[in-house]
């Protein structure tokens, strides 16, 4: 992944607004008072804390409830809408950042509080509600890759990280790095929910969210990034993503028109 050219007007304390970042561009280590909705209305947005990464593709949206201390990175020409939501408002929300698929009404809402139309401060305000209504309740994207602290599991993530591909077992990887297979395997389910396959899985479909945005082929990601055949990486990007690759590189080209 490329390195982050830092941006800093995002990060800035501005109401409602919208950005547009090019590939490669971030926004630097930062934390927010109000929590922050994120659309990234093309291109695709990484957002990054301590506990793991969440990559938004277009028709998503990146929750980050206030505190918590983040940067961004943009993958493709991204333009994105960002609205600030008030302490009251963020109590009717998750306290942990998430990444929500948007509904028509709440990518109509956030289109219209970051554009140019003039708003009366009360109608902002209901129409900020409108949009936190819309978020109540709805299930999380699984787009979210979660990072161990514990030092032998960190060791086995880093592995996989440098080389989402590697066909190694996690009984091979736990040799590498001087842990039984067993322990690694409570490990990923203690401290990341989930076992070494589903986090191997998620780790790969991010990098393949990002080298699709990029132009790659749906044949060349699944064998650049370890499936064994194009069928395998289309089931598990669509049972991640909700949609096959070819799909969604059809809405990345409509929406950079």
């Amino acid at each position: 992944m490329p390195d982050i050219r830092r941006k800093s007007h995002l990060a800035t304390a501005i109401e409602d607004k919208r950005g547009l970042l090019a590939h490669g561009d971030g926004v630097a280590p930062h934390r927010h008072t109000d929590g922050q909705l994120l659309y990234p209305s093309a291109g695709v947005l990484a957002t990054t804390t301590e506990r793991g990464t969440w990559v938004a593709p277009p028709n998503r949206v990146v929750w980050t409830p206030p505190g918590f201390e983040h940067y961004h990175r943009a993958y493709g020409r991204t333009e994105v809408l960002v609205v600030e939501i008030s302490g009251e408002l963020c109590a009717s929300l998750p306290d942990r950042p998430m990444v929500f698929t948007a509904s028509p009404l709440l990518r109509e809402a956030l289109l219209v509080l970051t554009g140019d139309r003039e708003l009366r401060p009360d109608a902002r305000r209901r129409l900020r509600e409108v949009v936190v209504d819309e978020l109540v309740g709805v299930p999380e994207e699984a787009l979210y890759l979660p990072e161990p602290a514990d030092d032998r599991l960190r060791a086995v993530t880093a592995l996989l990280h440098a080389d989402p591909a590697t066909p190694s077992t996690l009984a091979e990887l736990g040799r590498t790095v001087g842990a039984s297979e067993r322990t690694l395997s409570r490990l990923f389910r203690t401290e990341l929910g989930m076992g070494f396959h589903r986090w191997r899985s998620l780790l790969r479909v991010q990098h393949a969210l990002v080298g699709l945005v990029e132009g790659d082929a749906v044949i060349d990601t699944a064998t650049r990034l370890g499936w064994a055949n194009p069928t395998s990486f289309i089931e598990a990007f669509t049972a991640i993503v909700g949609q096959t690759p070819g799909r969604y590189q059809t809405e990345l080209r409509r929406g950079d028109r």
